[in-house]
């Protein structure tokens, strides 16, 4: 039995809380946040023995041996460094940091520490991505030669979350970076366009809601990366991987496997957000977590998936900043 510590119970933490509470061979200690009602509230939908606004006493707690950090953005740090410290295995939501130094020193920590670490890119556990994944290593595709990733919230974020998120470069775009690492390869090149067509109050923290990122690999294959804040249809995921012999593509364009056609048209249903079209990625991600945890492997994807994604997406928003094409190895930030 893993005995787990939930830290951070807000709208991702209570997602996976509903997810951890149905695992077997896991257990819900105690669930932080520091909001007692948010804590209490997390306890109960978890299941958890306890709740507590004592995040730090939480990772130290004896009775803990995993840690599951969904606090915000930018404590993300510190909270890693203190389960580190005190040889708890970890799992984190993305990124580990807003920075490269801070991110850098970091993975120091667990590097030292050697802890289990997972970040939390849950769209490589899923079913449609791992498929596509297992085709392009097998070699069906051939030489792979574009990709090409869209993403389209179906809501606006909250302004009070905007200001520390890291934007939508660090925030969103951030998993069709990691797909394109983990779907064809490191990434040498990046030359990024943003706008805001949607919501002034991104501008007002110096971020954008619409963006197009084009890529160009390592191996030579070409890439682009479609961003947006606001989708009036729902939750909007495509991704293509095309290469000399063949292509795939993973999307998920509508809910219920039903279409209702009559009168020489048709009707489904979209997903509404990310909780219910990742929610098989979403146990997935936790299963591999807990399974590495008791064979003795190490977790993937790792602190340096995480440093590598978050470079590329650190040279997407320069390159959109400075409006011109940046390096990913000379990324700042």
């Amino acid at each position: 039995m893993i005995r787990v510590a939930l830290l951070g119970a807000g709208r991702m933490g209570l997602t996976h809380l509903r997810t951890l509470r149905a695992l077997p061979d896991v257990r819900l200690v105690v669930v932080a946040d520091a909001n007692p009602d948010a804590a209490e509230r997390g306890r109960a939908v978890g299941g958890a023995e306890r709740a507590t606004t004592d995040i730090a006493a939480a990772i130290r707690a004896p009775d803990v041996d995993a840690v599951i950090i969904v606090t915000p953005t930018d404590t993300h740090a510190l909270l890693i460094e203190q389960a580190a410290r005190t040889g708890k295995a970890i799992w984190c939501e993305k990124p580990i940091a807003l920075t490269l130094a801070e991110t850098e020193r970091v993975v120091r920590t667990l590097e030292v520490t050697r802890v289990p670490f997972q970040i939390g890119f849950m769209r490589r556990f899923d079913p449609g991505y791992a498929a596509a994944k297992r085709k392009i290593d097998s070699g069906a595709l051939g030489s792979i030669e574009t990709f090409r990733a869209l993403s389209r919230d179906t809501y606006l974020p909250k302004p009070e979350f905007l200001a520390n998120s890291g934007g939508t470069f660090l925030d969103m775009a951030i998993h069709d970076f990691d797909l394109a690492r983990f779907l064809v390869g490191e990434v040498w090149e990046v030359h990024a366009w943003g706008a805001v067509l949607v919501d002034e109050a991104f501008r007002a923290v110096g971020d954008v809601d619409t963006a197009i990122t084009l890529l160009r690999f390592e191996s030579g294959a070409l890439g682009v990366v479609e961003t947006a804040r606001r989708s009036a249809w729902g939750y909007d995921i495509r991704t293509e991987v095309a290469g000399a012999l063949g292509k795939v593509v993973v999307e998920a364009a509508q809910k219920t496997p039903m279409i209702f056609s009559r009168q020489f048209g048709f009707e489904g249903d979209h997903y509404e957000s990310f909780p219910d079209r990742f929610e098989a990625a979403y146990r997935l991600q936790f299963e591999a977590f807990f399974d590495a945890l008791r064979t003795g492997r190490p977790p993937q994807p790792s602190y340096e998936d995480a440093l590598r994604t978050l470079r590329l997406a650190l040279a997407a928003r320069q390159s959109w900043r400075e409006g011109r094409p940046v390096r990913v190895a000379d990324a700042s930030g």
